[in-house]
């Protein structure tokens, strides 16, 4: 289906909290661009202004501009590699579009970028066939600066080096919900369970059970619509495929990840989720107003996709798995590939430096809440604040090596038959799902009929990076 490719695309290309707002309306001219807080600059990171504009200048392809354009502000790092004289080109491409022409841009080497979204389907498929080049010699992660992420970091390295240098962690995803329908409805306050720790899979759907069972007779309602399936599996702490010692293995035995996918095949087959496409909170809680929360990244709920004024809206993270005390994030990692063949090492170095100083340095980050704040008028700090913790590192940080293994397992296009999905995204998320018969497949039947799949892929995975590494 179209719609599974797309909750991927977006979530993907639009996966950076804090820059939220300020990437901008393409379409719009930057003529009419004032910035309203202030950025001061930093002696953490050396000026380039010595070195030509050339030098300075580096090319990014993706498919949003970093400049601001229009009335949004300036993300904060922006503003401080502005200062130390660089500038970023944008070498536009489209969310379907941007692997191939990467791609024949490193093999024509012409117009070949600088620097790249670290998206899954980089590390380590994208590695392996030399679209990137490693980071270690513009990256020290034993330094002061990068010794934050440096666990991060060790997470993608082949062949003892590392591809990708971290610039912040985030939340994949919130589950948003209208506090007015709450009240209503005479419901516990979801965000009240959540600082009370009692936000978990029961509480969740005791709520959901509530409000749907009293339903008005010519009304249907549902719990849940949006991107939440691989969320709940991971707040068990597993994931389908784990790397270790430069190997990566099959999980889909792991007894914790049957246990959530059951949970999740229960939810669907009570009629708690709302399985088609929902574009954003606004239609969900606008137009549709017959679902109780709406999962999916920050990109939907804010903006013109967020609240409006006189809206009361709320977020929580995904509730929590109740057989762990432990808090779990499934993380969107913000970081820029270095690709091959760039040469602006000066420069990718200064932008990899102020992107996660503006992620990380308190002052700058206080900057940056008052840039979304500003973006986003409708959203409380309470609400922001729900962001930053489950952002930060009183959260561990979940990552599923699946989503980049190769195209059969990773990319919704590359899909073999017609629902648009690829193995890991029916792995995670088909429990919640039904056939055009209205079959709805149980973790067994979708373990049964994938596995070979996979252990087939990661052995020619691990053949691969066997053979960089002799």
């Amino acid at each position: 289906m179209r719609t599974c490719k797309r909750i991927l695309a977006l979530a993907v290309a639009l996966s950076t909290v804090l820059a939220l707002g300020s990437c901008g309306n393409d379409d719009s001219s930057s003529s009419s661009h004032v910035d309203q807080v202030e950025v001061q600059d930093t002696d953490l990171v050396e000026s380039m202004t010595d070195l030509s504009e050339e030098e300075r200048t580096i090319k990014w392809m993706g498919t949003y501009d970093l400049n601001p354009t229009g009335n949004n502000e300036t993300s904060v790092e922006m503003s401080l590699f502005q200062e130390k004289g660089g500038k970023i080109e944008w070498i536009r491409v489209t969310d379907s579009g941007k692997f191939e022409k990467l791609a024949a841009a490193i093999t024509s080497n012409t117009d070949v970028p600088d620097i790249f979204k670290y998206e899954w389907m980089a590390f380590p498929c994208q590695v392996t066939k030399n679209m990137y080049q490693p980071v270690d010699s513009i990256v020290d992660f034993d330094s002061t600066l990068w010794s934050d992420v440096k666990a991060g970091a060790d997470k993608f390295v082949l062949n003892g080096e590392h591809y990708v240098a971290p610039i912040s962690y985030s939340t994949g995803v919130l589950m948003m919900y209208n506090q007015d329908v709450i009240d209503d409805e005479g419901l516990e306050d979801p965000y009240e369970l959540y600082m009370d720790g009692d936000w978990n899979w029961d509480t969740w759907r005791e709520l959901m059970d509530e409000y749907v069972a009293n339903a008005p007779s010519e009304v249907t309602r549902y719990g849940v619509s949006g991107w939440f399936a691989p969320q709940i599996i991971q707040q068990t702490g597993e994931t389908l495929v784990n790397y270790e010692d430069g190997v990566f293995t099959s999980n889909l035995m792991s007894p914790e990840i049957e246990r959530a996918e059951t949970f999740l095949y229960d939810l669907t087959k009570d009629g708690l989720v709302y399985a088609d496409w929902v574009d954003n909170a606004k239609t969900c809680f606008g137009s549709m107003d017959n679902i109780l929360f709406y999962v999916m990244g920050p990109w939907a709920m804010t903006g013109n996709n967020g609240p409006a004024e006189g809206d009361n809206w709320k977020v929580v993270p995904i509730p929590a798995d109740p057989n762990t005390n432990a808090k779990i994030t499934t993380s969107d990692m913000t970081a820029y590939m270095w690709v091959a063949g760039s040469e602006k090492s000066t420069a990718v170095k200064t932008w990899f430096e102020c992107a996660h100083i503006a992620a990380t340095k308190d002052e700058y980050k206080e900057a940056g809440k008052q840039k979304f704040l500003i973006d986003n008028p409708q959203w409380t700090e309470e609400m922001y604040d729900v962001i930053q913790v489950t952002s930060s590192s009183e959260y561990d940080q979940v990552f599923d090596y699946a989503y980049g293994i190769s195209a059969l397992l990773s990319d919704d296009n590359s899909a073999t038959d017609d629902t648009g999905a690829c193995v890991t995204r029916k792995l995670y998320e088909y429990v919640t799902k039904s056939d055009a018969e209205g079959k709805q497949y149980t973790w067994a039947e979708l373990r049964s009929s994938y596995s070979n799949t996979v252990d087939e892929e990661l052995k020619q995975i691990n053949d691969v990076i066997a053979s960089m590494t002799k």
